[in-house]
């Protein structure tokens, strides 16, 4: 197996929550003012079409009792929770590429991501793997 990852980045397994929702304007707009309302405070959120003219949220909270409870008010049905893992670090040229390589030569395929910098020099990017693969790629992140 390959060496774990080595950096200064801070790379964490986290929880998120999902709901799934009509995929027209203005959904998740209003989905996130009603969190924000609530005092929901979101480490990460995704949104993206599915099958059936819906769309899947997906949401990584600092807590959550508070995203329970929004979600109950707004009658919106929660799923999970799963892992995935949040990776957030300097900017830098092949940042992203690292991690991917060290899960490749883990074995461990990466089922989806998403990235972005922050405008300050530092970047954020959420990975998700198979549940089956979790401790492995814990291990090739560097997490054990």
């Amino acid at each position: 197996m390959a060496d774990a990852v080595k950096t200064t980045d801070t790379v964490r397994t986290v929880e998120y929550y999902s709901a799934t929702v009509e995929d027209r304007p203005g959904e998740s707009r209003r989905m996130l003012e009603h969190l924000s309302e609530k005092g929901v405070n979101l480490m990460a959120y995704t949104c993206y079409p599915i099958e059936g003219g819906r769309a899947r949220l997906d949401f990584f909270p600092y807590g959550i009792e508070s995203l329970r409870e929004a979600a109950a008010d707004a009658g919106l049905e929660l799923t999970g929770p799963r892992k995935a893992f949040l990776i957030q670090g300097d900017d830098r040229v092949g940042a992203l590429h690292q991690y991917h390589l060290a899960l490749e030569n883990a074995g461990v395929n990466v089922r989806s991501s998403a990235g972005v910098v922050d405008g300050a020099d530092g970047f954020g990017y959420v990975l998700w793997v198979h549940p089956d693969d979790q401790g492995k790629a814990a291990e090739a992140l560097g997490l054990s």
